[in-house]
Parts: C-alpha cells; sequence; structure tokens
C-alpha cells in the first residue's frame, strides 16, 4: 500500500513501536504554492490602490510620518509576497503519512512540526479537486476532528496536492472503519458468526 519506500526518518522517531506506516505521500508543488495566490491577488491590489492612489500623488518630500506609516499600510502587499515565498520553503518540509493507527503529517518554515490525529477523533472526512489540483491530477484529502475557530467554524487538517487521493481517500476511510470497529468489539472477543462488521484490522 505504501507509495514512498522512503520513509522520513523523522517519522520513524515519532512512530509506536508496534506502529506500521501504510502510506507516505508529499503534496505536489504547484498545487501547494498557489493556496497562496488569493491572498497574493488581494496583497497586489492593496498595493496598487496605495501607489497609485496616493503614494504617486505625494510630493517628492515626504514627512517623516508619511514613510513608516505607508509601510504599515502596505502590510497586506508585503505580507502577501512573503507568504508565497514562506509556501515554496514548507513545501520541502511537508509530508503526509497514515497508519494502522492515525494520521500523520510533517511540516515547518523555521523547523519541523508534527501533527497526529488518531483515527478515533474524525468525525468527518472528504476528499476535494479544486481546478487546479485537477489540471494537475492530484486532490486535498482533508479530515475534521473537533477543532473549531473562535467564530465557530471547522478546522480541517489537510493532505494537500497528493497523487491519486481518491484512492488514499478509501484506504484510510476503511482503515479507520476496521480500527474503530475493533476498539468497540476487539477481534479476539469477537463470535465465530459475528452479524456486526466484517472489518479486515487485526493488531496481531
Amino acid at each position: 500500500m505504501r507509495t514512498d519506500s522512503k520513509l522520513p526518518p523523522q517519522f520513524e522517531s515519532i512512530k509506536d513501536q508496534d506502529e506500521e506506516i501504510l502510506w507516505v505521500g508529499r503534496p505536489n508543488f504547484t498545487a501547494f504554492v498557489t493556496r497562496g495566490i488569493p491572498f497574493l491577488v488581494l496583497g497586489l491590489f492593496w498595493g496598487a490602490i496605495d501607489y497609485f492612489g496616493f503614494i504617486q500623488n505625494m510630493p517628492d518630500q515626504m514627512s517623516g510620518f508619511t514613510i513608516p506609516f505607508f509601510a504599515l499600510h502596505l502590510f497586506p502587499f508585503w505580507g502577501s509576497i512573503l507568504n508565497m515565498f514562506r509556501l515554496v520553503l514548507v513545501h520541502g518540509n511537508t509530508c503526509y503519512a497514515f497508519s494502522n493507527k492515525r494520521l500523520m503529517m510533517r511540516s515547518g518554515f523555521w523547523g519541523t512540526d508534527f501533527k497526529v490525529i488518531d483515527y478515533d477523533r474524525i468525525s468527518d472526512i472528504e476528499v476535494n479537486v479544486n481546478p487546479i489540483e485537477n489540471l494537475l491530477g492530484v486532490g486535498t484529502i482533508q479530515a475534521f476532528s473537533g477543532r473549531v475557530s473562535n467564530k465557530g467554524g471547522r478546522i480541517y487538517d489537510k493532505f494537500i496536492g497528493i497523487n491519486d487521493p481518491y484512492r488514499v481517500f478509501k484506504q484510510i476511510k476503511e482503515i479507520s472503519l476496521d480500527v474503530k470497529t475493533d476498539w468497540n468489539f476487539p477481534n479476539a472477543m469477537r463470535p465465530q458468526h459475528n452479524p456486526g462488521y466484517q472489518t479486515k484490522y487485526d493488531p496481531r
């Protein structure tokens, strides 16, 4: 099932002794970086308004207050460009995986960050393919584990721009169902003729 035989050593250092990594993948560069385009468009539009609407029409000798004011006021412009550079750098440190226990995500800008989500915490999982991802033949899998923003909106954990997203989505759904069912009704306790789920998961 694994699609990348070169498991990042960092995953080896955080996985449990009896944990088996079933799949490892990395995000498509274009799909990953283009997530910053909406913010970049907004930043460029903001910068154009400031420049053509104000800065270009100001006198040559600007006051000492004007320079720091516009430097701060142009933050969406500078920020959107810096965000694109951040995404480029983060991409090289981003990797996704799922095991027989949980989803695993590696990322980070200055350092390396890890995030894991046990299957029992996942209440909803779906696969999305936006137009750019569709052209590239990739997609995004997002899982909801109960986290919400301050405004009450759902916060999803995502495998962004991965290859063959529908197959990976199906595999995650299957292993998640098997693991949850095994926790609720362990294999060792099942009768020979079990009327419930016939799952394939066997911790042995």
